[in-house]
């Protein structure tokens, strides 16, 4: 799974049982009170692969692994993001989220043949330093977004976005150049 193959998400018994346990710590964050701020970071520093020290990430949130997500310093997300983290999901120091983000690694093969088997590849998705992603933002499989750069809500990712620029649509494409 985390080196691009094709793999068995349906019916690997190791792979449910971990998207299993990462649920379970899911549901016992998102149903924590909001200003327990203390227990929901040490719940979070056991879903995530790796973190800063200064990290927010608002209730609910959603993924599958969380051990294949690092988060850099001074991270915020808002409320209702999703990462489907079948692959490593990296995001750089500085990077602030708005409502309603998903973040997605995995992706089905187009031989419908492949698919009725339940196989699937995932690609890990990179952000950089300094980046805002806007409201109701998707970002896919194998994405990469530059450092300083803004994506524009409502945009689809599906291309990967350079830096130190402003980007919009679906699908999300350059709009201008903005200053680091």
């Amino acid at each position: 799974m985390l080196a691009g193959l094709l793999y068995d998400a349906n019916n690997d018994k190791n792979l449910i049982n971990e998207r299993l346990i990462c649920k379970d710590k899911i549901y016992n964050y998102n149903r924590l009170r909001p200003s327990d701020l203390l227990y929901r970071k040490t719940l979070l520093l056991e879903l995530l692969g790796k973190t800063g020290e200064d990290f927010i990430i608002e209730q609910p949130f959603y993924c599958d692994y969380g051990s294949n997500i690092t988060v850099g310093e001074n991270f915020y997300s808002n409320y209702n993001l999703v990462i489907l983290d079948e692959a490593p999901v990296t995001f750089g120091d500085n990077v602030f989220i708005a409502p309603n983000v998903g973040i997605y690694t995995a992706t089905h093969p187009l031989d419908a043949a492949l698919r009725r088997q339940g196989l699937e590849t995932a690609y890990p998705v990179m952000i950089g330093n300094n980046v805002w992603i806007g409201a109701g933002v998707q970002i896919l499989p194998g994405v990469s977004i530059g450092d300083n750069s803004v994506i524009g809500a409502g945009s689809v990712v599906n291309k990967s976005i350079p830096a130190n620029v402003l980007a919009v649509g679906n699908p999300c494409k350059v709009v201008r150049e903005i200053a680091p």
